[in-house]
């Protein structure tokens, strides 16, 4: 397990291959985890670093800030620390919104930028996200832990059963994100999806000079897929790949289109 000290805390990180660096990063409740087979495919090419955010996986959750701004403050501290100049980052869900923020944020760290079903506007998030983003639930935490512990060991069995509508084999995503359900404190589980809730790039990504990739399924149940065409109308030269058997996670559904078309972004944008 790598790891490195940033200014708030310990990021974990997993690496692997050789050649041109490239950043994966997670969605919310999710981990590296989510990239174990990516980081395999693509480190045939490139040197794959997939990294947990603050508070979630292995990463260090003693910062108060686990808001998408500061997940790219991280991602960019990450940069520095491992020494790379510049690199694409692909992001998944929540990641892809870090990684879209990091492109305007830090334009000269970015080569490429690849969103997998990641909310531009945090209004695309379907209803069940949005009730997690309530912000009544942090004043119930607060004033009843008795209630949030049983919510804890509800959400286990929940996430094992809810993840058959999300994924092809749910069964395997339910292990994963009840592993990384049962890591992760109110702090980023609660602010992470709250600040996301309120997050829209719209009026910023006109800023976004770089190639873009941007992957959703038809089937999206997490966020709506139709995302892809305000990709499509704010950043006029991007690319859209369109997944009619897919969901929320084409990496899981379509592993081997996923993939290739992954690849042939990195290399030919």
């Amino acid at each position: 397990m790598a790891t490195l000290t940033t200014e708030q805390g310990i990021v974990h990180y997993e690496a692997y291959g050789r050649g041109r660096p490239v950043l994966l990063l997670h969605g919310w409740l999710n981990s590296w985890a989510l990239w174990r087979n990516s980081i395999e495919l693509l480190g045939r090419n490139f040197r794959t670093y997939a990294l947990d955010f603050f508070g979630f996986g292995d990463s260090d959750a003693r910062t108060e800030d686990f808001s998408v701004a500061n997940f790219g403050s991280m991602v960019n501290q990450f940069m520095d620390r491992m020494g790379i100049i510049k690199a694409p980052l692909i992001g998944h869900s929540m990641g892809g919104t870090v990684a879209l923020s990091v492109s305007m944020r830090y334009p000269e760290k970015v080569v490429k930028v690849g969103v997998v079903g990641s909310p531009i506007q945090g209004s695309s998030l379907r209803p069940l996200l949005r009730v997690a983003a309530y912000r009544g639930w942090a004043e119930l935490a607060e004033a009843s832990p008795v209630l949030y512990d049983l919510f804890q060991k509800g959400f286990t069995p929940f996430l094992r059963g809810y993840s058959h509508f999300l994924a092809r084999d749910g069964k395997a995503l339910g292990e994963m994100l009840s592993a990384d359900a049962a890591k992760l404190a109110f702090g980023p589980f609660w602010e992470s999806i709250n600040t996301l809730r309120n997050t829209d790039l719209t009026p910023h990504l006109s800023q976004v000079s770089v190639p873009v990739l941007a992957v959703y399924g038809k089937r999206d149940n997490i966020v709506d897929p139709k995302q892809h065409k305000i990709v499509e109308t704010y950043i006029p030269h991007s690319r859209i790949a369109w997944f009619e058997n897919s969901g929320h996670f084409p990496m899981l559904d379509e592993p081997e289109r996923f993939h290739d078309t992954l690849l042939d972004f990195l290399h030919n944008g």
